[in-house]
C-alpha cells in the first residue's frame, strides 16, 4: 500500500474539527434561541432558515466557486463563519440570530463543493476510497461525540463559551486547510452568466446518458431516506414508547454502527470496489430504513438503526469517490450546486408529504412505503453497466 502524504492528516483533522464544531453550534443554538424566546415556532425557524437559504444561494454558489481558487475560498469560508457564530451571542433580537445563521449558511454553501475539488486534487486515486472512508468515520465519531460535548459545555460554562469554541474550531480548520499544497486548477475566465452556466451543466449531464440515470436515481432515493429521518424520533417516541432520555442514547449507538462501518470501509479500501460499496451499501441502507419502522420492540430498532449507519458509511464512501472521479473537476461548483438544490426542493417536499400522511394514516405503513420505494429505486442503479464505475467520465468543459 503506497504510503499517505502527511498533509492527507491536516485535511482529515481539519474537517473533524470543523464537524465536531457543527454540532456544539447547533446544540448551543437551540438553546440560545430557546431561551431568549421560550418559543417552540422560533426554535423550529432555526431549521427553517437554513434550508431555504442554501437553496437559494446554491442557485449562484457553483458558477462562483468555479471561478475562484477552491483552497483560497475554503479557508475564507472557514474564517466567515467563524466571524459570524462569534458575533451570535452578542445578538439581542430574533432576527439578528436568523440573519446571523443566513450567513452561516451561505458560507456553508460554498464549502462543500470546494472540499470535494480540494479532495479530486490533492487525494491520489488509488487513495480515495479509504480517505472517504476515514472522512466518513471522523464525521461519525463527531456525531457521536459532538452533542454530548455541546450539551457538557453549554451546562457547566455557558452558551457564549460554546459558540466561541466553535468559532475557534473553524478558524483552526482554517489553519489546517491552510497547510494543503498548493492547487494547480483551471480557473474560468469567461463572464459570469447563470443561464450559460445552466446550459453547460444541462448539455454535461444530457451528453453521459448513465451519469444522468444514476444521479437521478441516488437523488430520489437519498432524499426519501432523509424524508424518513424526520419522522425517527416520533417513531421511537409515540409509536415503541421509548423515553426521551433513551432517545438520545439510540442516536449514538446508531453512530457507533457508522462508526464501525466507516472502519471496515477503511480498511477493505484496497479489495472492494466503489462499486460495491455503492450498490451494496445503500440499499442495504434503505433496507434498513424499512426494517427500522416495521419493529415492532425496541431492540429491533435499535438493531436496524447500527445496521444502518454501518451501511451507510460504505454508501458514502463509495459515492463521495464516484464523484470524485466521475465529475469533471472544472464543473464540480456548478453541478455539485445544481445537485444540492434539487435535493434540497425534494427534501423539502418529500418531508412534508410524508408528515401529511403520517396524520392521515399510521406512520409506520407510510415510512414502510417510502422506504420501499427507496428501495426499488436502489436496484435500479444495479442495471447501470459495470464500466461506469470504473473509468473517469470526461464530458464537455467550458472554457
Amino acid at each position: 500500500m503506497t504510503r499517505w502524504p502527511r498533509y492527507y492528516l491536516a485535511f482529515l483533522i481539519g474537517l473533524g474539527v470543523s464537524n465536531i464544531g457543527n454540532w456544539l453550534y447547533l446544540i448551543a443554538l437551540n438553546v440560545f434561541v430557546w431561551r431568549l424566546t421560550e418559543s417552540p415556532a422560533a426554535v423550529a425557524g432555526i431549521y427553517i432558515v437554513g434550508p431555504v437559504i442554501r437553496m437559494i444561494s446554491n442557485v449562484v454558489a457553483g458558477s462562483l466557486i468555479d471561478r475562484m481558487n477552491k483552497k483560497k475560498l475554503v479557508i475564507l469560508v472557514d474564517v466567515s463563519r467563524a466571524l459570524f457564530i462569534f458575533l451570535m451571542p452578542f445578538a439581542s433580537e430574533l432576527w439578528m440570530i436568523y440573519l446571523l445563521i443566513a450567513c452561516t449558511n451561505v458560507a456553508a454553501t460554498f464549502f462543500g463543493p470546494s472540499s470535494t475539488y480540494l479532495i479530486t486534487t490533492l487525494v491520489r486515486e488509488e487513495h480515495r476510497l479509504r480517505f472517504n472512508a476515514v472522512n466518513a468515520t471522523c464525521s461519525s465519531g463527531a456525531f457521536m461525540i459532538g452533542p454530548a460535548l455541546g450539551g457538557i459545555l453549554v451546562a457547566t460554562t455557558s452558551i457564549a463559551a460554546t459558540m466561541w469554541l466553535n468559532a475557534a474550531s473553524f478558524l483552526v480548520c482554517a489553519c489546517l486547510l491552510a497547510q494543503l499544497p498548493a492547487v494547480k486548477q483551471q480557473v474560468l475566465r469567461t463572464k459570469w452568466s447563470l443561464k450559460e452556466d445552466f446550459h453547460i451543466v444541462v448539455r454535461y449531464l444530457n451528453g453521459q446518458a448513465f451519469l444522468k440515470q444514476f444521479l437521478l436515481l441516488y437523488t430520489v432515493a437519498l432524499m426519501l431516506a432523509f424524508a424518513l429521518d424526520s419522522q425517527e424520533m416520533t417513531f421511537l417516541l409515540r409509536d415503541l414508547h421509548v423515553s426521551e432520555a433513551l432517545y438520545g442514547l439510540t442516536v449514538s449507538l446508531a453512530g457507533i454502527g457508522a462508526v464501525l462501518g466507516g472502519m471496515v470501509a477503511a480498511t477493505f479500501a484496497k479489495k472492494w470496489s466503489q462499486r460495491k460499496y455503492i450498490q451494496y451499501g445503500f440499499s442495504l441502507t434503505l433496507l434498513s430504513y424499512g426494517c427500522f419502522y416495521a419493529s415492532f420492540h425496541y431492540v429491533l430498532a435499535v438493531i436496524s438503526l447500527i445496521v444502518l449507519g454501518f451501511c451507510m458509511a460504505f454508501s458514502n464512501s463509495g459515492y463521495a469517490t464516484w464523484y470524485q472521479q466521475t465529475i469533471e473537476p472544472s464543473l464540480m461548483g456548478r453541478i455539485g450546486s445544481v445537485i444540492q438544490f434539487v435535493q434540497a426542493v425534494l427534501q423539502v417536499l418529500l418531508t412534508l408529504l410524508l408528515g401529511v400522511l403520517a396524520e392521515r394514516y399510521s406512520l409506520a405503513s407510510v415510512a414502510i412505503v417510502f422506504a420501499l420505494i427507496a428501495f426499488i429505486f436502489s436496484l435500479f442503479i444495479w442495471k447501470i453497466p459495470k464500466p461506469f464505475f470504473q473509468r473517469i467520465q470526461k464530458g464537455e468543459i467550458a472554457s
